[in-house]
């Protein structure tokens, strides 16, 4: 129909705000509930030391976590070693430590990668995935900072 204009279909994307912590060995700080007040998800990315701190999380937004190196018991054993979680069409891989990271990223599709255990926060893009350390939560480790 000459001069109909047909409007292509508004894609809308919903925002998250995804709250990401690591290496909480077993202290929850206040600051780091603080931080997390309003997010829409947590991801929680091993050594939690104190499985119970789930829940205190969970009362904040829904939680992924999964087992790090200082996770043990029966509790612990139902944690994953890994996830892989699709939020906001970003399709997030989570692995304790990077470096036992065996998958050939190109085949798996992944956005960002996100890893704890080396207490040292970090971000940077390789070959467009974004890899994400955030850190450590819990106790001072050597000098590093608390994340």
């Amino acid at each position: 129909m000459k001069g109909c204009h047909i409007q292509p279909p508004v894609q809308s994307f919903l925002r998250k705000r995804i709250g990401v912590i690591s290496d909480t060995h077993g202290l929850l700080r206040p600051e780091a509930l603080d931080a997390l007040e309003g997010v829409d998800r947590i991801l929680h990315a091993g050594d939690i030391g104190d499985l119970s701190h789930l829940d205190a999380l969970a009362d904040i937004a829904p939680v992924t976590a999964i087992r790090g190196n200082i996770d043990s018991g029966h509790a612990a054993q139902a944690l994953p070693e890994t996830a892989n979680l699709t939020i906001g069409g970003l399709r997030i891989h989570m692995i304790h430590d990077r470096k036992t990271l065996k998958a050939d990223l190109k085949i798996e599709g992944w956005n960002v990668v996100i890893s704890g255990h080396s207490h040292k926060p970090s971000i940077g893009e390789i070959r467009g995935i974004l890899w994400l350390n955030p850190g450590a939560a819990g106790p001072r480790r050597f000098r590093l900072p608390i994340t």
